[in-house]
């Protein structure tokens, strides 16, 4: 029988509301509910000064509806609602930083520059059990072929002999099931464990398996983090040598408890060439500066046009941007990758360019890329897999 809204909702009308008054459901605090795969989705509204003191309420919410018949799994979060100010931004990461004894180390991160910050959080980065790096690719806004260029990658450290996985983050525009052609959704493992899909030697993982292409996600930060947190830890992964984590743009809560609780290797940053974007991309950097995440390199991406007609090149978004900020910022400038037609053709077709034209200078472009971020890593190489077109 399948789960439906209705009976989620009914089951949530038994859990009593803050202080015993009505339930949650009544008193207007369930989220819109979002079931895929057995599994339920939904946050409660709280006032955002008793985030930690209502935290038995998320669970008995989240007991609940586990008893429904038919549920695989629950994922419950806490959202604060704000009243002005944006200050309520603050608690998500109370939630994370569950033992208290680390509390009073926060207040002191903003000072005390990056290695301060993760220190209260180190015990939270727990790593996933087989994966021995995880690598973000971020970027500080949307639009700048971030998940292009993320798929590329991982597809390239996968022709340079790794065993690699990729994460797709990006929870409000999931990519991969478009950019991969994947149109099935995950096995589960004993009802729990989800089983990640595998395209051109790479597994894979996004919320974008689970619903419609056309489905928008509305989902505050903590729910976000909380549907992360069970794509990464709660996925059989297997033995890899890398997962490839494509990343929110931006650099909002999502991102940043994402980048603390996760034991990130390194981050890789996407920007176009012009002023705009640059601007954006520093934020990244120092976002992942504040959380003692390494910066593996910055990627100028659609960095020039060249005629396929006349050869003309064109500087659309100006160019060499990136690498100058690569070196003000102090940190590798890992190359260019050009606005071509190739590229973008392929994405949209779900067969990226180094999987479906490997001798292409386009995709020797992201395998270069790959082999330098390999080589932060300081990964072995292993035989490398026979990439299959289908």
């Amino acid at each position: 029988m399948p789960i439906t809204q209705e009976a989620v909702l009914e089951k949530l009308r038994t859990v009593r509301g803050p202080d015993l008054e009505g339930d949650i459901v009544s008193r207007g605090l369930v989220s819109e509910i979002f079931i895929a795969d057995g599994k339920v989705f939904f946050s409660i509204t709280v006032p955002a000064n008793r985030a930690q003191e209502l935290e038995p309420l998320r669970a008995a919410a989240e007991r609940a509806v586990k008893s429904l018949p038919g549920v695989a799994g629950a994922v419950v979060a806490l959202t604060a609602e704000k009243k002005g100010g944006g200050m309520e931004a603050a608690p998500p990461p109370r939630p994370a930083a569950a033992p208290r004894p680390h509390a009073p180390a926060r207040p002191a991160a903003p000072h005390a520059g990056p290695r301060a910050a993760p220190s209260g959080h180190q015990p939270a980065r727990r790593g996933v059990p087989g994966v021995a790096a995880i690598v973000a690719v971020a970027s500080g806004k949307g639009g700048v072929g971030k998940s292009t260029t993320a798929v590329n990658l991982a597809l390239g450290l996968a022709a340079n002999g790794l065993r690699v996985g990729i994460l797709d983050a990006d929870i409000y525009g999931p990519s991969m099931p478009r950019l991969l052609a994947i149109r099935e959704k995950p096995q589960t493992v004993d009802g729990k464990i989800m089983r990640p899909i595998e395209k051109y030697g790479v597994k894979v993982m996004s919320i974008g398996f689970l619903v419609d292409e056309e489905t928008p996600m509305i989902w505050r930060g903590p729910m976000v983090v909380s549907a992360l947190t069970q794509m990464l830890r709660e996925v059989e992964w297997g033995a890899l040598d890398v997962i490839v984590v494509d990343m929110p743009p931006g650099t909002g809560d999502a991102q940043l408890t994402m980048a603390q609780q996760v034991p990130l290797a390194g981050a890789v940053i996407v920007s176009t060439p012009q002023d705009l974007a640059l601007l954006d991309a520093r934020r990244g950097v120092a976002m992942f500066r504040k959380v003692a995440v390494p910066i593996l390199g910055l990627v100028e991406n659609m960095s020039y046009f060249t005629c396929p007609a006349c050869g003309h090149r064109s500087d659309i978004f100006a160019h060499g941007g990136a690498r100058h900020e690569a070196e003000r910022l102090g940190i590798p400038f890992l190359g260019e990758i050009p606005l071509a037609m190739p590229i973008r053709e392929t994405s949209d077709g779900g067969r990226p360019i180094v999987a479906s034209d490997p001798s292409s200078a386009h995709a020797k472009a992201y395998v270069a890329l790959a082999r330098q971020v390999q080589a932060s890593l300081g990964g072995a190489v292993r035989a490398a897999p026979r990439i299959v077109i289908e």
